[in-house]
């Protein structure tokens, strides 16, 4: 099936690479303003796949924070793709090996899982590898330019763009939050508790990973208790 060769799979992530190298250049550099050196970064994004995972363990990183810190903090934050790669080895052929399936996981995102559970047959392994490549080197390569950048430009632009990674995860969920009340309510409240941990006495001691957690499993739970997938709610 033409639909279903390694080039078209190539043609397919292209966009999906495209917009993982703008992303990733802004994490370079956000990388190197928190104090980790440029092949730390490069190498982060060479063995991970994860915006708001490496974003959140950045930080723990430059810190020295512990390792129950940081595997914790990856756990909640990444948990979905375990779901989503079970999902996508649905679509698979039956004679895909484990093996393959474990390279596919590996690389699974929210874009790529989009587009690959979009097709309406069963996925050869060759269409898999091919969409994976480009959001792997946009993702990698878009680090190592925005960490060699980071050298290069004025401080005032780098300042800027250390943040922009924020903007970017913003940019993710107010549109949700726009149509969607539940969803307003579930980043409301973990706003609210995040400004807790970051101004009250004693909450502002705890370690950054574990506020994350906190805030993100908090909300969850508040709202799949209030207006669970599937209720009046």
């Amino acid at each position: 099936m033409e639909e279903n060769t390694f080039k078209k799979g190539l043609i397919d992530g292209l966009p999906i690479g495209i917009g993982y190298f703008s992303v990733a250049f802004a994490f370079g550099i956000f990388a190197l303003r928190c104090g980790l050196k440029g092949w730390q970064a490069v190498a982060i994004s060479a063995t991970n796949l994860t915006s708001a995972g490496q974003i959140a363990a950045v930080p723990i990183i430059a810190v020295q924070g512990s390792l129950v810190e940081l595997a914790s903090t990856q756990l909640v934050i990444n948990m979905r793709y375990f779901l989503m790669s079970v999902v996508l080895s649905q679509k698979l052929k039956p004679e895909t090996t484990v093996l393959d399936k474990l390279i596919i996981a590996w690389c699974n995102t929210d874009e790529i899982f989009a587009v690959c559970t979009g097709k309406d047959y069963r996925l050869d392994k060759r269409y898999c590898f091919g969409i994976l490549i480009p959001p792997y080197l946009g993702w990698t390569l878009g680090t190592l330019a925005g960490v060699l950048a980071g050298d290069v430009l004025p401080a005032i632009i780098t300042d800027s763009l250390s943040i922009a990674i924020y903007g970017m995860l913003i940019a993710v969920f107010v549109p949700a939050g726009e149509n969607d009340r539940n969803m307003l309510m579930c980043i409301a409240i973990s706003v609210a508790l995040s400004l807790c941990f970051f101004y009250l006495p004693y909450l502002r001691e705890l370690p950054g990973g574990f506020t994350i957690i906190i805030c993100a499993v908090a909300a969850s739970v508040f709202m799949a208790v209030k207006a669970p997938v599937g209720g009046d709610g």
